[in-house]
């Protein structure tokens, strides 16, 4: 693996290319949405510890490893987009599954009321419009394609 891609992201939104030959200019979307994808990718990291910590064992051991997978694939798209490479399509189509995955299983499992409430309002808030987006990430390349 080339050490140029463990650099940081640049922050005056511009990266280095791989080959070196210059500078590729990062749009204010592609911004936005390694961001989003990046973010979404942390926010997962403490929901992981309050599974663990309420659900039984087995259940536990499934679900966790279901978003730590989520996390994994919205972490490493997110930061290949900052980073301005076409390398990002991979990950985001694995998000783009799991997150769809788990929208499908959280509403197949949930009790009646409260619970399935909350999964339809995590669904249509947060799972849903992220594989959506991941999706369409996946399907495009990089630099305006």
């Amino acid at each position: 693996m080339a050490l140029s891609t463990l650099n940081p992201p640049s922050l005056g939104g511009s990266c280095s290319r791989r080959d070196g030959t210059g500078t590729v200019p990062l749009s204010a979307a592609r911004r936005r949405q390694g961001r989003i994808l990046t973010g979404a990718g942390l926010a997962l990291l403490p929901w992981l510890g309050y599974l663990a910590g309420t659900l039984p064992p087995a259940e536990a051991a499934a679900w966790v490893a279901l978003d730590a997978m989520e996390a994994a694939a919205l972490l490493t798209a997110g930061t290949r987009l900052l980073r301005g490479g076409s390398r990002h399509r991979a990950p985001a189509a694995a998000a783009a599954v799991l997150l769809l995955a788990d929208a499908c299983l959280d509403l197949a499992t949930a009790a009646p009321g409260t619970e399935l409430a909350t999964a339809l309002a995590m669904a249509v808030g947060a799972e849903l419009p992220l594989a959506g987006l991941s999706a369409w990430l996946a399907s495009r390349r990089a630099w305006g394609a």
